[in-house]
């Protein structure tokens, strides 16, 4: 199956004044995941035990924590999340389109 990075397919799993978020659930063991998150605004930030997910910025700009840093990003910078660690995106002026992959189900 093939899918554009502008577009990963699924459905809206989340969707309010802050961000839209899709999950592509179509393999049995990876979600694609994408978040388009609106100028300024910021993700909820959350950690999970057992799950490691990669972020993609595919466009925008920001910030991101992870646990007590805060690093910033933009468009192309890849992102690891380990297990467990605590992470929250905070979108620049032009905002932040990311797509993250994680193993298995949506946690948060």
């Amino acid at each position: 199956m093939k899918v554009k990075i502008g577009n990963v397919g699924g459905e809206v799993t989340k969707k309010d004044e802050r961000y839209v978020v899709k999950d592509n659930t179509r393999l049995n063991n990876l979600v694609l995941s994408s978040t388009d998150l609106n100028p300024l605004m910021s993700t909820s930030g959350h950690s999970h035990k057992g799950q490691e997910e990669i972020y993609y910025i595919v466009s925008g700009s920001g910030r991101i924590e992870l646990d007590d840093k805060t690093i910033s990003i933009k468009e192309n910078d890849v992102i690891l999340i380990e297990d467990g660690v605590f992470h929250r995106v905070h979108a620049g002026p032009v905002g932040c389109y990311f797509v993250c992959v994680f193993d298995g189900s949506r946690k948060h």
